[in-house]
């Protein structure tokens, strides 16, 4: 979702669950044509709050720290260092530094999917107990990862992981696997629930509420090389739920109700992540960009589409219809997270945040706000 979703955001609500959010690098990118930018203008905006923009803006702005030194940011970012949180300031400041430009699909449609995921929060401990007896694994001693650029550069990004039997490099193991018989990896923390750790690999990042009233963070660390299948789609196909009913809710829900099929619905998705843990803090999950994420703020999206780091103006609705029309920073990514017109956004920790999250499955409309005078990016065609 990094949230370290870099390679789930990662993954998340509805439609995460049924079609697929987390792959890791393994996964097969969804196909899709190339996008286009459309020039618009600061007029074709809709308009924010000035609570949001100044949110919004400085979401954005924390971003800043790790452009630098990029070609296109640098300089922006610079100057934004300086720039009060006044609205009218911040609203001058954009219109004279950054041009607005439409994102639309291959077929000229300005409108795409908008999701939600959020940092999730469950019961736990740091030792095994009679109800706490799910572990979390962190990287396991022998998974060997093989960066496939290092050999073919046109698969930047992609990695291999395996096992070494003799000389060969084998498969790690599926989800199935590890679940019946372990791993060879330190066990960071125990869960309460089958399904509570399947949601947290979903989610890329959580926390373990502990008796002692802290909560470990976890972060995720690095995947089992095998492609996310969506248990909502098992579930659909298994005639268990309808499509337009699956939720997370729907699925802990029929999980409560059919425990002695849960460990054949988990064995249906051969991901595992594996996590470490994190420094204890209140700031936000780490995104991609490896900033804190902020809550309403920061999405995850397509980087072969929307530069990462990129500052982005979003027009949707919440699941009860209530517009949200602001500034966002593109400071995650994940693998369910692909499209021309597609964002996953970011609205927090806990389970008021994963109702709103796991509901979320909204049209809506992009525009990307791009320094003046800077090449757009280039937006190849995914096969």
């Amino acid at each position: 979702m990094t949230f370290a979703l870099r390679h789930l955001a990662w993954a998340l609500p509805a439609l995460a669950l049924l079609a697929g959010c987390n792959g890791g690098d393994n996964a097969k990118p969804a196909p899709h044509a190339i996008a286009t930018y459309t020039d618009a203008t600061w007029q074709d905006l809709p308009a924010v709050s000035d609570t949001d923009l100044l949110a919004g803006f400085q979401a954005w702005r924390n971003g800043c720290e790790k452009l630098s030194r990029d070609a296109v940011w640098a300089d922006t970012c610079t100057a934004a260092a300086g720039v009060p949180a006044d609205a009218a300031q911040v609203r001058g400041f954009l219109q004279q530094n950054l041009q607005v430009h439409s994102l639309r699909s291959a077929e000229n449609s300005a409108n795409g999917l908008i999701t939600g995921y959020y940092e999730p929060v469950y019961p736990g401990s740091l030792k095994r107990t009679e109800s706490a007896t799910v572990p979390v694994y962190g990287v396991p001693e022998d998974m060997i990862v093989v960066d496939l650029a290092s050999v073919y550069p046109e698969l930047k990004g992609k990695r291999l992981r395996g096992r070494l039997e003799g000389r060969v490099l084998k498969p790690y193991d599926t989800a199935q696997m590890i679940n019946q018989n372990g791993v060879k990896a330190p066990v960071l923390a125990w869960l309460t629930d089958p399904m509570d750790l399947q949601f947290l690999q979903i989610q890329g990042s959580g926390r373990v509420q502990l008796d002692s009233g802290r909560q470990l963070r976890l972060g995720y660390a690095d995947q089992n090389g095998h492609p996310y299948r969506p248990i909502g789609r098992w579930l659909v196909e298994q005639g268990q739920l309808q499509k337009e009913d699956v939720t997370m809710g729907s699925i802990h829900a029929w999980a409560m109700n059919n425990p002695q099929r849960v460990p054949e619905l988990l064995a249906s998705n051969p991901s595992y992540v594996f996590f470490s843990a994190r420094p204890d803090s209140n700031e936000g999950p780490r995104g991609s960009l490896n900033v804190p994420l902020t809550a309403g703020y920061s999405v995850a999206i397509d980087r072969k589409v929307i530069p990462l780091g990129s500052l982005l103006w979003l027009s949707t609705t919440k699941p009860d219809g209530s517009p949200v029309a602001r500034p966002v920073g593109a400071q995650d990514t994940g693998g369910a997270i692909t499209g021309e017109v597609r964002a996953d956004l970011f609205w927090g920790t806990g389970a008021e945040a994963g109702e709103l999250a796991g509901n979320m499955k909204q049209q809506g409309q992009i525009w990307m706000l791009w320094p003046k005078g800077k090449p757009l990016p280039e937006v190849p065609k995914v096969q």
